[in-house]
């Protein structure tokens, strides 16, 4: 029996799976982070968070912000404090990965937040599609040949 290993196929298998999408929305796509790397993104400061990144100002009015271990009370100013928000989303990503159970972050809405989320999906997603595509290799399915013109 010829078994051809197509893209189609392993679609089909990761949404069987584990229930995942090439293309859901952010939403989704963070409820499915916060399961599989046990985290909850929150924007309610409720209790000592593991991670926190925020926005804060200084004394001559620029605006800087916060990525730190904690609530943010120990801040190291070399490592913790951005003066600009480029570096959030990776700081964010690795937070939502490192086993940091409640990460605060001050605005929710911030575009670094979204970059984190959908980034983050993407690896996952590719490192399950690899997952998925090694089993079927290992069950004798093959990419199909492909013929030059």
């Amino acid at each position: 029996m010829n078994k051809t290993l197509t893209n189609d196929l392993i679609e089909k298998q990761l949404k069987e799976k584990y229930d995942y999408a090439e293309d859901p929305d952010v939403d989704v796509m963070l409820e499915i982070l916060q399961d599989e790397y046990e985290f909850k993104l929150t924007d309610e400061w409720s209790r000592d968070p593991d991670y926190s990144i925020y926005a804060e100002t200084t004394a001559d009015g620029y605006e800087v912000w916060i990525a730190a271990q904690g609530d943010g009370s120990n801040v190291c100013v070399n490592e913790d404090i951005h003066y600009y928000d480029g570096e959030l989303s990776e700081r964010l990503q690795e937070a939502m990965t490192d086993h940091c159970e409640l990460i605060y972050v001050d605005d929710l809405e911030a575009h670094y937040v979204e970059d984190a989320i959908v980034s983050l999906y993407q690896d996952l997603y590719e490192e399950k599609e690899q997952e998925i595509t090694d089993e079927l290799i290992e069950q004798g399915y093959k990419w199909p040949e492909e013929v030059e013109a």
